[in-house]
């Protein structure tokens, strides 16, 4: 099933709101989701009818690794600049959800958690990253798959429920290194490299093994439980073409929603509001207006 226009609409919504954020004030609660990612921190806030009125991101370097929050400190510091700047513009946030990735567990889990509470923000929920990005793109039967900058999240749904996750210990890192050893440069600037719309026609071929092996990994995974559609997320499923190289290896339909990075900060803001939300009283429907366009799916 194609991913939903009114997906799309809310990722593009949220893409929106980093430029100029929503009026204030914002009437009703707020639910805040914090993506603590290997390259990127994202925090997203939507409003009392979940549609996304601010954010902040980050590049990050190293404070997550392998789906482990490495630099405790290095974390904090980041997320505490991203709260205050968005205190600062008139948001009140208080409750928040956090994501950690698929198979992590006990104290490694709870780490996520810490971190959200020491710029003092309440922790109201923990998820996983693919299934937060499934509930923000309305995903019923399919696999998700996050890629991001250390780790590949697969997490297989059939109704509407998680029935399999994994984590591979693969990512945009591993094309750095892959590019770094090709041209000779250092990791960061094959990273910079990778991010450069003038170079991506020529780095594709190089780093396309190393998307070939992902798909591999991937379909390995998929063999116990036959999917029809993979959802590609995650900050390096935005390199064009990945998508064709994952359809191609796996024989499946490859969806690609708008702006992949964001799908799951989003998503655990949207979670959190899912979560809560029912309980309180009804809020009005926002009209066609309060959103932004819908994206085409690559």
């Amino acid at each position: 099933m194609p991913t939903k226009n009114s997906a799309n609409e809310r990722i593009d919504a949220f893409d929106t709101v980093f430029a100029k954020p929503a009026p204030m004030p914002v009437a009703g609660p707020l639910y805040t989701g914090v993506d603590l990612g290997t390259a990127y921190i994202v925090t997203a806030v939507v409003d009392r009818s979940g549609v996304p009125v601010a954010g902040a991101l980050t590049r990050s370097r190293s404070t997550v690794r392998d789906g482990l929050v490495l630099d405790y400190l290095g974390a904090i510091a980041i997320l505490k600049q991203q709260v205050a700047g968005l205190r600062n513009a008139g948001f009140a946030l208080t409750t928040a959800a956090a994501a950690y990735p698929p198979g992590t567990s006990g104290r490694n889990a709870g780490a996520f958690g810490h971190v959200l509470e020491a710029v003092d923000l309440e922790v109201a929920m923990l998820t996983d990253e693919p299934t937060a990005a499934a509930a923000v793109l309305g995903i019923g039967d399919g696999a998700v798959v996050d890629i991001g900058g250390g780790t590949t999240g697969i997490s297989i749904f059939v109704d509407g429920q998680v029935v399999y996750t994994a984590d591979e210990p693969t990512g945009g890192t591993h094309v750095d290194l892959v590019l770094g050893g090709h041209f000779r440069v250092a990791p960061h600037v094959a990273e910079k490299m990778k991010r450069d719309p003038d170079r991506q026609s020529e780095v594709f071929q190089v780093i396309r093994p190393v998307f070939q092996k992902m798909a591999s990994i991937v379909r390995t995974h998929l063999s116990a439980h036959p999917v029809k559609t993979i959802y590609l997320v995650g900050g390096t499923s935005c390199f064009p073409g990945i998508d064709r190289v994952m359809a191609e290896e796996t024989g499946l339909e490859v969806i690609l929603p708008s702006h992949p990075l964001l799908v799951t900060p989003l998503g655990i803001a949207y979670s959190l509001y899912r979560q809560i939300a029912p309980s309180l009283p009804l809020a009005p429907e926002r009209s066609e207006h309060d959103t932004c366009r819908s994206a085409a799916i690559h």
